[in-house]
Parts: C-alpha cells; structure tokens; sequence
C-alpha cells in the first residue's frame, strides 16, 4: 500500500510568506484604525496607508534579504571551517561521526565501520558533519533575493485588505467598519492555515492572530483619540 507523508516542503517560502502577511495585516491596519480616530478624511488615510505599504514592504523586505544573506555567509563560513578540521583533526572528526550514531543507539562495531565508509569520501563527510553535527542545511544560492521578494509582496498583498474600504467611502469611521470587517476575517483565514501548516490546533491560532490584530488597532484608535483631543 503506497504510503502518503504529509511533511511540509518549501518552508522557508512559507516562512517568508507569513512573517510578510502577519505584518501586512496588521500594521497597516493598526494605523488606519489609528487614522481614523484622528481624521475625517479617507484620503488622509489613503494616501498614509499606501505610504506606510511602501515603506514597510522595502523594510520587510530588506530584513529578508540581510537575514537570507546572512545565512548564505554562515554556511559558508562553516563548510570551509569543516573543511579545514577532517583535515587537520581527522580523528577527532571520525569520533564525532561515532559519537552520532553512539546517540541513534547503533553498535560500537558499526560506529567504527559507518564512520570509515563517510570518511572515505571528503566532501560526503564534510557534507555528513555540516547536516547532523552542525544542524545546517545547504541554503539555495538565490535565497536571500527569493526571502526579500516573498516577504515584500506578502506584505504588500496583506496591507492592501484593510485599507480597501477606504478607497470606496468617504467616512473614515464608516470604513473604519468596513475594515474591520474583511481584515478580522482575513486574519481569521490567515490564523487558521498558517496553524494548520505548522501543525498547531487550527482554531486557537486563527483567534490568537484574529485578538493581536483587533488589540493593535483597538489601541492605534484609542490613543489617536485620546491624543487628538488635547490638541
């Protein structure tokens, strides 16, 4: 019978999808809800919004590339110090070897034997220690410009929802409503598959994400007001 694993492939997309479309979401909306406090024009908050998107998408999407670059850097910078210790310190290399298999429980007679065959190869033994002693996977060459790009148009696609319905009234407490809305939903759905992805309890996470975003705007609103009206 063929056997179907449901692991989850393309994380580092996924991962990159999230960070820009829980941002996306959120802070564009906190700053409109925050808007409308203050003003009465939907154009004010228009014209902020997309503003804010802009510069928050560069930002995020910046962050991505550094942190993708770093961890091109990183890898290499430990492949090469790798490559220089099964050259200097062959023995003690092939002891870490046993060592990692002593923890999967295997013989002592095959640590020995395991740990000859992988040193045989240079480059299949330094690629063994960068996976199982180092924890460290091969990072795709194009992965820093791939992070900046899916966490740009991910925030972007996210910050566009809440600001939506101003673009249609010219209340900004009425499209206050309106954002409210489609952005609780959004976030709902958004909670919902981002749980189910990373193998939380699909319900809890989509009400976690869905309170954040109402507290942030909540708050954005709250002060707005409060400050609007003592100038």
């Amino acid at each position: 019978m063929y056997h179907y694993e449901g692991h989850l492939r393309s994380s580092d997309i996924i991962k990159d999808m999230v960070i820009g479309m829980a941002d996306g979401l959120t802070v564009p909306f906190a700053l409109a809800a925050g808007l409308s406090g203050a003003v009465e024009s939907s154009g004010i908050i228009i014209t902020a919004g997309i503003a804010e998107i802009a510069a928050g998408s560069i930002a995020m999407g910046l962050g991505g590339f550094l942190a993708g670059k770093t961890e091109v850097d990183h890898y290499a910078s430990e492949l090469k110090r790798e490559y220089e210790e099964v050259e200097k310190f062959p023995e003690i290399e092939k002891l870490e070897v046993r060592e990692i298999f002593a923890e999967l429980g295997l013989p002592s007679h095959l640590q020995h034997e395991i740990a000859e065959v992988i040193a045989s190869d240079k480059n299949k033994w330094v690629n063994f220690m960068m996976r199982y002693e180092l924890g460290l996977e091969k990072p795709h060459v194009s992965r820093a410009r791939q992070s900046a790009f899916t966490i740009g148009l991910a925030y972007i696609v996210g910050g566009i929802i809440p600001l939506s319905p101003y673009f249609f009234v010219d209340n900004t407490i009425e499209g206050l409503c309106y954002s409210c809305g489609i952005t609780l939903i959004a976030l709902f759905i958004f909670g919902f598959l981002k749980s189910r992805l990373t193998g939380q309890k699909p319900l809890r996470g989509a009400m976690k994400v869905v309170a954040i975003g109402a507290l942030a705007a909540l708050t954005a609103f709250i002060l707005a007001k409060l400050v609007n009206s003592h100038l």
